[in-house]
């Protein structure tokens, strides 16, 4: 009897449940009667099941030691909050996250007893910030729907829209005609938009963690100002084009000016005429120096310069020869004859002979 009373467990067994808000602290109670019995012999141990067959050591206490670096994710956050060798191993945790959440267990070992406790710690978290947007035309008579969603929170989450008054914000109901929509709870319809429909409209996102909220404008215009304004950029537009249109012609016209400046002097025109023999009629002084010079020329000097003259004159009139089913006089057959005579002499450079004074050379 003696050896079973020595031996009996003292049990105290304490279930409660906790529910905090994310990033905020808590602590778990954890008290026990243990710590005078055998001294050097005291263990303590916070666990956390997270299912029925896993479960991580969070903080302990043995050897006269703690470890409160056993979770990587919990590590630096787990501290016990009093002196739990004199009987308070309560578990402090700060900047709770949602992985925090679960079954806790505190055992207390000394001398061959036990007394230990289960907590339940639930953590919430509040909605994020909702993001808020439009989706329709803001034109009078057409519909508009206000858009409205959290990323993250604990479910379940609510919204509610209101639209907020311009001289103090205060939130005020949403115009006759718009409609919710009860499967997507963020979103709210509004129909046959007039003027009136014009403000600010405000979403609350909702769960028992806590409220975010976020605002958008809603403008409406009349359709006439929306042609007005689209006519006035297509205007703009145009004319933008056209300059633009207008000064690439001018340069494009300067540079196929400055080109054709430029290429002018070396261009070789394929089609251009030979430049014609000019006949000049020498004067009576040129005449008169020329036989002082040379003194009495010979019949032949006189012949090559008179034919010299003739080829001269031939190829300029060319076409006004006499044809060739005329006969020719005596005269001027010997003419012709004595003609291709002095084809066959080349003439002198520098004799330029006249028409009319071919036939007088010859002649004498």
């Amino acid at each position: 009897i003696c050896l079973a009373a020595s031996c009996c467990v003292w049990l105290c067994e304490a279930q409660t449940e906790f529910k905090r808000v994310a990033e905020e602290n808590v602590t778990l109670p954890c008290h026990h009667r243990l710590g005078l019995l055998e001294q050097g012999g005291l263990d303590i141990e916070w666990l956390l099941h997270i299912s029925e067959t896993v479960q991580k050591a969070v903080i302990t206490y043995s050897g006269g030691r703690v470890y409160d670096d056993l979770n990587e994710e919990q590590k630096g956050r787990v501290s016990f909050t009093s002196n739990f060798l004199a009987g308070d191993a309560s578990l402090q945790i700060i900047s709770l996250q949602s992985s925090d959440a679960g079954k806790y267990i505190c055992k207390v070992k000394n001398a061959g007893q036990y007394e230990w406790a289960r907590i339940t710690l639930k953590v919430v978290e509040k909605p994020s910030k909702p993001k808020c947007w439009l989706e329709g035309e803001l034109l009078e008579g057409k519909e508009l729907s206000l858009q409205c969603r959290s990323a993250s929170g604990t479910a379940p989450i609510s919204y509610r829209w209101q639209r907020l008054s311009e001289e103090d914000e205060r939130a005020e109901h949403l115009p006759p005609n718009s409609r919710g929509n009860i499967s997507n709870p963020g979103q709210v319809l509004l129909k046959n938009l007039t003027q009136m429909s014009t403000g600010l409209y405000q979403c609350v996102a909702t769960n028992e963690a806590g409220q975010e909220s976020c605002e958008v404008q809603v403008t409406v215009q009349h359709a006439q100002n929306i042609s007005m304004i689209a006519g006035a950029v297509c205007g703009v537009v145009v004319g933008l084009s056209l300059l633009f249109l207008v000064v690439r012609l001018t340069i494009r016209r300067k540079e196929k000016k400055r080109y054709e400046e430029e290429e002018a002097p070396n261009e070789i025109r394929e089609d251009a005429e030979a430049p014609k023999a000019h006949l000049v009629k020498p004067s009576s002084s040129s005449s008169g120096s020329r036989s002082s010079r040379s003194g009495s020329s010979s019949t032949r000097s006189t012949a090559n310069s008179a034919s010299r003259s003739q080829r001269t004159l031939s190829t300029e009139a060319t076409p006004h020869l006499t044809p060739p089913q005329y006969s020719q006089r005596p005269a001027d057959r010997r003419e012709a004859e004595a003609k291709k005579a002095d084809y066959s002499n080349p003439p002198r450079m520098g004799a330029v002979m006249v028409p009319a004074q071919s036939r007088a050379f010859q002649t004498v």
